[in-house]
């Protein structure tokens, strides 16, 4: 019998071993689609009938004995990620007859090394929202209690998590693959910013932009081992580069968590923890020390309580955010942002009323914090936190991009207190700013029947001591568990 939610790594073996064919093993993610997907609305594209093609492809390989790492895997990718022959709206009607011409250079490996696309996974309007819905193809729900949302913008770790899909690729400026990853119950890489290529995302052709900061591509998978077999798959240089350039990297720091240097940020007060999180963390750090992990509470000099780091990242973030926007767009966004009760919505407007000059500025200031970082992580070898200040929320309607008005109006309560919404992305930013790889990793389930989860922050192109130290944690404190119903 072939199991939808066993790892890629067991996939993989029993297709080499012939106890089951690529064409078999895609029939049945279909089968198990077309029976549960409707209450989850995950796959919103789909291409079947040249999935099975390119699977009868694969089994030719494999009977050779030919076939690349992910040989016959089935994979979803992000909507708004390009594949050839599949739309990329990001969820706007304005971009809803678009349909891609060419694979994203991180999907073109993938493919490259024998992975089957059989769709694509929802995203909010613009990727704006830790939900995934949009007028084009409605709201995903949460297959753990689909009252809530699956996380976004990255809509892809409900597919992973039901046993849709094997893999996800999605990306990441404000949480969007850790946050899924976490709501769902599996895992979710945001890769260090420049180790992915970074193109190949909206209705245009894969063209670097260097300009660009804070974003980053990353997997979504089943077990940390997994992250790291697509890791090693899309890593490299973007298109231009990739012609002479070439990325190695580096061995984990831990082969196991004893000995491991682990830091334990601490919150300032005002980015409160839900008080599962606080009490899944804790339990992550008695399996760490009980291992043999040295665990204290540090972090990088110098960043205090972190407001002046979260201002100059909203700086960042609604810069890049906000180009395509129409001057008329900017003027409505930066009035609602002046009336709203939150202390960072004058950074939100500075990022949006920019000069050339204060761009430049703000530049160095982020030199200035990766260095931290880098002098940080000459002492500790991974920094553990939460990937978001909750489990799964109940869902939210907004009237039009949930980084409007009325997102920027919405109040949440979070361990007693009244917090903007978008006080969210606290803990998204502790390792956006500087590009650092962050890993969202499962820490078990609520009594309220929720996924928890936590997050791993490692040295910038380090990402392997993240996957090998949550790969150890896996085997304390248990990974992955399959959602009630999807089993």
């Amino acid at each position: 019998m072939i199991d939808c939610q066993a790892s890629i790594t067991d996939m993989g073996a029993a297709l080499r071993r012939r106890d089951c064919s690529a064409r078999e093993l895609l029939q049945a993610h279909i089968a198990r689609i077309e029976r549960l997907d409707g209450p989850v609305n995950a796959i919103v594209v789909r291409r079947f009938e040249a999935a099975l093609d390119e699977a009868d492809a694969a089994d030719a390989r494999l009977a050779r004995g030919e076939g690349g790492v992910l040989e016959g895997i089935p994979v979803t990718i992000k909507e708004a990620i390009n594949v050839t022959g599949l739309p990329t709206t990001v969820g706007d009607p304005a971009y809803s007859g678009f349909v891609s011409a060419h694979d994203a250079p991180s999907v073109r490996r993938l493919r490259a090394a024998g992975a089957i696309v059989i769709g694509k996974t929802n995203v909010p309007p613009e990727m704006a929202d830790w939900q995934a819905a949009n007028p084009i193809y409605g709201r995903t729900n949460n297959p753990w209690d689909l009252s809530r949302t699956c996380g976004g913008s990255s809509g892809g770790g409900a597919a992973v998590a039901a046993g849709f899909s094997a893999l996800d690729l999605g990306s990441d400026i404000g949480g969007s693959v850790r946050v899924p990853a976490a709501f769902c119950g599996v895992y979710g890489l945001r890769g260090s910013e420049t180790l992915i290529p970074r193109s190949g995302q909206y209705p245009i052709p894969p063209t670097p932009n260097w300009g660009a900061v804070l974003g980053a591509q990353g997997p979504i998978a089943r077990t940390a081992e997994d992250i790291e077999t697509a890791l090693q798959v899309m890593k490299g240089p973007d298109v231009g580069e990739d012609v002479a350039w070439r990325l190695e990297l580096p061995p984990p720091r831990c082969a196991s968590l004893r000995g491991a240097r682990i830091a334990v940020l601490q919150p300032p007060a005002w980015a409160p923890v839900h008080e599962d999180l606080q009490q899944a963390q804790e339990r992550v750090i008695r399996a760490l020390v009980a291992a043999g992990a040295h665990v204290a509470v540090a972090q990088p000099e110098g960043f205090g309580d972190w407001r002046e780091h979260m201002r100059l990242y909203l700086r960042l973030l609604h810069y890049m955010m906000s180009p395509r926007w129409t001057p008329e767009a900017r003027a409505l966004r930066v009035a609602e942002l002046r009336r709203a009760d939150d202390e960072f919505a004058d950074a939100q407007v500075d990022g949006l009323t920019c000069t050339g000059a204060q761009l430049f500025l703000w530049h160095l200031e982020r030199e200035r914090v990766r260095a931290a970082w880098r002098a940080f992580f000459g002492d500790w070898d991974a920094m553990l936190c939460p990937a978001f200040h909750t489990p799964a929320f109940e869902h939210l309607a907004f009237d039009g991009p949930a980084l409007g008005a009325a997102a920027t109006h919405q109040r949440v309560t979070v361990a007693g207190h009244d917090l903007p919404y978008l006080r969210g992305i606290y803990f998204p930013h502790v390792s956006t700013l500087a590009g650092q790889p962050a890993l969202a990793c499962p820490a078990g389930v609520s009594p309220q029947g929720l996924p928890l989860a936590v997050q791993l922050i490692g040295p910038y192109l380090e990402d392997l001591t993240l996957t090998a130290l949550a790969g150890a944690l896996a085997r304390e404190i248990g990974g992955a568990t399959r959602p009630p119903g999807f089993a």
